[in-house]
């Protein structure tokens, strides 16, 4: 990673930036919450002839940019999936690579997020990092624990399934105390035990380098949330492309099950009778 890294802040945004995200404001409602599965850093660098860490480390470009322009827009909460448990597979050089390609990227960018009122907060099986990379996530989340312009969320060693999992132990563990009812049991109560309480659920889900899955992420939180597909890589995705996700998810109708606006009761009814008669 270079040792001066990229920088963009509010007073550095172009004026045909500050334009086109007028234009995605002035489109429609914004999605309160954004969730990325950052996807393609390795077939990147591969593509390029360059090991899959070159691919990690170009992807930290884009995950300021994203932040930053999410801040910008008024975005609330911008949740990454950074690090998978199934990534723990992964070869040990590329795992320790990553590891401090981490360590590296939250000393370089802390400040930034503090000046950019940024605030970091982790979910995921933390304790199962590095030592250094729970120090330094620590730091970093102590220094911007007052900020409130974005709440920037990392998956760090997380997946749906141990999220899940974990909740209904910590329901089970409460029932067998006496201070749960099992009669007390809904979607909302399992959801105050998931990593991600304190959090709205995604509106928008965007996955990088065109898979179509969602790759243990967030299976609980995201059963009504919009998805964008787009077949760039990681490295390359930028704000421009962020809009397009946005304007995409501002032209749906999200009916959470419901029917359609204008849906013609009497109508509807008679078409039910006529085919079950």
């Amino acid at each position: 990673m270079a040792s001066q890294p990229l920088t963009i802040t509010d007073t550095e945004q172009s004026e045909e930036d500050k334009k086109l995200q007028e234009e995605v404001k002035a489109s429609g409602s914004l999605p309160a919450h954004i969730a990325i599965i950052m996807d393609g850093n390795g077939r990147w660098a591969q593509k390029k002839g360059n090991i899959r860490l070159h691919g990690h480390k170009a992807g930290v470009k884009s995950v300021r940019d994203i932040t930053e322009s999410c801040a910008q827009l008024g975005v609330k909460y911008l949740t990454l999936y950074a690090f998978s448990t199934e990534n723990w597979n992964r070869p040990s050089a590329e795992i320790n690579g990553l590891m401090k390609l981490l360590v590296q990227s939250l000393r370089d960018e802390a400040d930034r997020l503090k000046d950019n009122d940024i605030k970091l907060v982790t979910i995921g099986q933390i304790e199962r990092l590095p030592a250094k990379c729970q120090q330094q996530l620590q730091e970093v989340k102590d220094l911007t624990k007052d900020n409130k312009r974005l709440q920037l969320c990392l998956a760090l060693s997380y997946s749906g399934r141990w999220d899940i999992t974990e909740a209904v132990k910590h329901i089970a563990k409460e029932v067998e105390n006496g201070n749960i009812d099992p009669d007390q049991i809904d979607d909302n109560l399992i959801g105050s035990y998931l990593s991600t309480a304190a959090i709205p659920d995604p509106d928008l889900i965007i996955r990088t380098s065109g898979e179509y899955r969602i790759s243990n992420f967030l299976l609980w939180q995201l059963a009504y949330s919009e998805l964008f597909i787009t077949e760039t890589y990681w490295p390359d995705f930028r704000r421009d492309e962020l809009y397009r996700a946005i304007f995409s998810y501002q032209k749906r109708d999200r009916r959470y099950g419901k029917v359609k606006n204008g849906y013609n009761k009497s109508i509807s009814a008679s078409v039910i009778k006529h085919i079950t008669s």
